[in-house]
């Protein structure tokens, strides 16, 4: 299915420097017509969420991109965007002209249609006299067709002042057909000049014009640009992409929720300015990421969203959320942690992933959610004697609305399940198995990607891994996940760069999973 490479000539090199501008090239938006600061396209250009026809392409013009306004006058610019079977642009399929508004930061979001399914093509935006980086993309099979291969990579967690992003030049290498990224694309703490290997460019973001700074400053990194001018890229977030582990409308300090709504509201907007998503524009603190992404019959991605809808966070001590106090992170158990009640997706879109995972009929099926599903103990290194502890955060926090997850495969005969998952900066696999059934074959397996460069140090998540159920467990090395899917099984292969403090950085590969077909569970081949 992998037929591509017999259209297209872009060259690694052309992926990162882009194309040369011409005002020839332009029919509206031209110098004169509308004056424009120079170096409109400073932030890249990136297309996302593929269907069979199309997909959504993005740019956003930012002369002075580490500034609130990006350094855009207050006005409506015209974008023409060109769709093509070629690098050149010698056979333009589509093209069109979008609205870059004040409102929205100046970013464009165009919904092309019309293309034919599971082809490569070549993408571009031009605009007051000069013309983007050049992208290259691709549509997802046609609906219910045989599909021969698929290949993605999946990670999360790239915070900025832990490292470079050597892992991109590596995932650009990889020729996959989508890059999957589960949450935690910005950091949105104030600058540590004692850590970082490089520093954030703004205080703690707050506000709209504060976080288009933050998303700015990860946006010019030219591994990152070049991971979205390389393949299409389906997206959920995690907490700091708001607030550190923010629960609905609570902060991690129990502090005001109406404040803290006016905050989300201001991150959902720039999170959406920035990215390739097919989703409605947010409305005030709300907007729907939660969906699906089919790649013919061979896979469907049920993409969704962890943060948005969750219930209260698990067997906290009383008076902390009338006291405006800090969460407690680590919990023992309570009878609040098991009541079935108790939601980490909301009522709503938990219906809707039931039903998901009920009619879906994709041969494999892969749930890209943010964080590790397993329960997983801790021992907190101030209170050892406490014991095994739980993370209230995490779906250790929520194990019923997951355990009905899990049921739901079961019960559906959901075909091959996967989960993939972020969140916890490191790489994790394990067995799933049926809640009723706890001592049964796996149902399905679970694959947590590592962090992109995100720190974790902790030596009881090793130590407490066979106690975990976890298979794999390594927290001290960065990377991502590669899945390589067919009709007769897969495999899925854990990367881990040799050095995340440095841009050219090596890579090798840390562990690999066989999938076949119609057998859950792990098949552990050493790398």
């Amino acid at each position: 299915m992998r037929d591509d490479h017999e259209t297209t000539g872009l060259t690694r090199r052309a992926l990162i420097a882009g194309a040369a501008g011409s005002a020839a090239l332009l029919g509206v938006g031209a110098r004169g017509a509308l004056t424009l600061p120079t170096g409109l396209f400073t932030l890249g250009v990136a297309s996302g969420d593929p269907t069979p026809d199309g997909m959504i392409l993005w740019t956003r013009l930012a002369p002075a991109p580490l500034e609130g306004d990006g350094g855009m006058p207050p006005q409506t610019v015209p974008v023409r965007w060109q769709v093509a079977e070629d690098d050149r642009f010698a056979r333009i399929v589509r093209q069109g002209t979008a609205r870059a508004e004040t409102a929205w930061g100046h970013s464009v979001h165009v919904d092309v249609t019309g293309l034919r399914p599971a082809r490569a093509y070549f993408y571009r935006f031009l605009a007051g006299g000069e013309t983007s980086a050049i992208g290259r993309t691709k549509t997802a099979p046609a609906a219910g067709a045989a599909v021969d291969r698929l290949r993605l990579c999946f990670g999360s967690c790239q915070k900025y002042e832990a490292g470079y992003y050597a892992a991109y030049r590596h995932m650009v290498a990889e020729d996959p057909d989508l890059i999957l990224f589960l949450g935690d694309y910005i950091y949105e703490a104030d600058p540590s000049p004692k850590e970082a290997v490089r520093l954030h460019k703004n205080p703690e973001p707050k506000d709209v014009a504060g976080y288009r700074i933050r998303h700015a400053t990860y946006r010019l990194d030219p591994l990152l640009q070049a991971a979205h001018q390389a393949a299409p890229w389906a997206l959920t977030w995690d907490d700091h992409d708001v607030s550190n582990d923010y629960a609905d409308a609570l902060d991690e300090k129990n502090g005001d929720p109406v404040a803290f709504l006016r905050r989300r509201a201001a991150a959902y907007q720039v999170f959406y300015e920035h990215q390739p998503i097919r989703a409605a524009r947010p409305h005030g603190p709300d907007m729907r990421i939660y969906r699906t992404l089919d790649w013919g019959r061979l896979a469907q991605f049920q993409i969704i969203d962890d943060r948005q809808y969750r219930g209260p966070r698990a067997c906290q001590p009383p008076g902390l959320l009338a006291a405006h106090q800090q969460y407690q992170t680590l919990i023992g158990p309570c009878a609040d942690l098991t009541d079935p009640r108790r939601t980490m997706l909301g009522t709503t879109q938990e219906r809707w992933l039931m039903d998901r995972l009920g009619d879906t009929s994709a041969q494999w099926n892969l749930l890209a959610q943010q964080t590790l599903m397993h329960q997983q103990s801790r021992i907190d290194a101030e209170h050892p004697e406490r014991g095994p502890q739980y993370s209230a955060d995490n779906w250790s926090g929520y194990p019923a609305a997951r355990d009905r997850i899990f049921r739901r495969w079961a019960e559906a005969g959901t075909s091959n399940p996967l989960a993939l998952g972020g969140d916890i900066h490191a790489f994790a696999a394990a067995d799933v198995h049926d809640p009723a059934r706890p001592d049964g074959p796996p149902i399905a397996a679970e694959f947590v990607g590592g962090s992109i460069t995100s720190l974790f140090h902790d030596a009881s998540f090793k130590q407490q891994a066979p106690a975990n159920g976890l298979v794999y467990a390594e927290n001290e090395i960065h990377g991502y996940g590669r899945v390589d899917l067919t009709p007769n099984g897969g495999e899925i292969t854990f990367r881990g760069v040799d050095d995340a403090r440095r841009e050219d950085s090596g890579i090798s590969d840390l562990v690999r999973f066989t999938l076949i077909d119609g057998r859950p569970g792990l098949n552990v081949e050493k790398a």
